[in-house]
C-alpha cells in the first residue's frame, strides 16, 4: 500500500501498455533492440569495432641521458636513456604493440634556425632508429619530420623576418626524412603542415631509393591548444606567436578534405588527424571521403585531461581509456597514437580480449 494512487498503464480505454498471455505487462512491438545487447557473450557477437594493440603506434620521448625523467605534465610518461628506450620497447612489443614513434628532446646549444641537427646521421633520433633495429628488427619505426624539435625559433619552420618559409623549410624537411630512412625508418612522419611537403618527401624518398619507406602525413593538424603538455616534454615551445599560419584553424571541418586530397595525390600512404577526440567529426570526414588508412593522435592534453579526472578519483582509469580508443576506431581510425599504447595493450590482454 503506497499511500496514494498511482497511474496504471495497462487500465482503461486506451491503455499505455498492454497484457500478455501470462497476464504480464506488454509493449506490443517487434523490435527490441536490446536483445542484441542482453549478454557479454551476444554483446562480443555483434560489436561493430574492436581495437587490438596492433592499431597503436608508441610515442616515446628520447633524450641524450644515461637515466629517465619524468614529464610532470604528462604523469606516466618520461624522457627516456637509450637503455630505457629499448625496454619499454621489448615490452610494448610483448604485449601486441607493433608500431613506436620517436620524439627527441634536443640540447638547446644544437639548435638553430635551420635546424640541422635534425639530419645528423649521428643525432639522438638516428641513432635510435638503429638500436631498435638491431634489437628488435621486426618492431615498426616511425619517425617525426618537423624541424620544431631542432629549432631555436620554436617553430615547425625555418623562420625569416617572423614567417615561416614553407619552401625553404621543404628543403629541410627533405634532407630530414632521407636521413632518417637511411637511419632505418619504416614510416617518416611530417607534421609541419608545410603546403607541398608530401610531394618533396616521397620525390626525395623515391630518388634515394627508399620506396619502401611510408609517409604518415599529418594532414589535418590543428592549431589547437591541446598540444601544451607535449611541448613540456620536447622543451620546443614556439619561441614568439604561434603556428596559426600554418596549422589549421580549429573552426574549419572541410578544409581538412582539401588538405586529404593534397596529400594523397601528392603520395601520402596514410593520412593522421591531430588532435583526436575534440576532432572525431574529422577523422569521420576523411574515412568517408579517402580510400587511404586514417591515423588519429591522442594528443598530450587529452592525456593529461584524464590523468588529472583520474588522479582526483572522478573516473576509472581503465574503462574510460579503452572507451576513447573505440571512440576513435568507432569514428573511422584505422590507427591510434597514444601515449596509452602499453598500458592499454595490458589492460586487453588481461581482459582476454586478444
Amino acid at each position: 500500500n503506497l499511500g496514494y494512487e498511482a497511474f496504471a498503464p495497462p487500465a482503461g480505454d486506451s491503455p499505455a501498455v498492454a497484457r500478455n498471455n501470462h497476464g504480464g505487462v506488454w509493449v506490443q512491438q517487434r523490435a527490441r533492440p536490446r536483445r542484441n545487447r542482453k549478454s557479454a557473450g551476444v554483446r562480443a557477437m555483434v560489436r561493430e569495432n574492436i581495437v587490438t594493440p596492433a592499431n597503436f603506434i608508441y610515442p616515446l620521448f628520447i633524450h641524450d641521458e644515461d637515466h629517465n625523467t619524468d614529464i610532470p605534465s604528462m604523469p606516466g610518461c618520461q624522457r627516456h636513456s637509450s637503455e630505457s628506450m629499448l625496454n619499454e620497447i621489448g615490452e610494448a612489443l610483448d604485449l601486441g604493440v607493433k608500431a613506436f614513434v620517436l620524439f627527441p628532446k634536443v640540447a638547446d646549444d644544437k639548435k638553430t634556425n635551420l635546424a640541422c641537427e635534425a639530419y645528423n646521421p649521428e643525432g639522438i633520433v638516428h641513432r635510435s632508429i638503429r638500436m631498435i633495429k638491431e634489437k628488435y628488427p621486426d618492431a615498426i619505426v616511425c619517425t617525426d619530420v618537423a624541424l620544431d624539435p631542432y629549432s631555436d625559433q620554436g617553430h615547425d619552420g625555418v623562420v625569416e623576418n617572423g614567417v615561416i618559409l614553407n619552401d625553404v623549410t621543404i628543403n629541410q624537411l627533405c634532407k630530414q626524412a632521407v636521413s632518417q630512412a637511411r637511419a632505418g625508418a619504416d614510416i617518416v612522419a611530417p607534421s609541419d603542415m608545410q603546403d607541398g611537403r608530401v610531394k618533396a618527401i616521397r620525390d626525395a624518398l623515391d630518388s634515394e631509393g627508399f620506396t619502401n619507406v611510408s609517409i604518415l602525413s599529418y594532414t589535418a593538424k590543428y592549431a589547437s591548444a591541446y598540444y601544451g603538455p607535449f611541448r613540456d616534454a620536447l622543451d620546443s615551445h614556439p619561441g614568439f606567436g604561434d603556428k596559426k599560419t600554418y596549422q589549421q584553424d580549429p573552426a574549419n571541418g572541410r578544409e581538412a578534405l582539401i588538405e586529404a586530397a593534397l596529400d594523397a595525390q601528392e603520395g601520402a600512404d596514410m593520412l593522421m588527424v591531430k588532435p583526436g577526440m575534440p576532432y572525431l567529426d574529422i577523422i569521420r570526414r576523411l574515412k568517408d571521403n579517402s580510400d587511404l588508412p586514417i591515423a588519429a593522435y591522442h594528443v598530450s592534453g587529452e592525456y593529461a585531461m584524464l590523468k588529472a579526472a583520474v588522479e582526483k578519483g572522478w573516473l576509472d582509469e581503465k574503462d574510460v581509456v579503452l572507451e576513447t580508443l573505440t571512440c576513435f576506431k568507432r569514428a573511422g581510425a584505422d590507427i591510434i597514437l597514444t601515449y596509452y599504447a602499453k598500458q592499454a595493450a595490458q589492460w586487453m590482454k588481461e581482459d582476454g580480449l586478444y
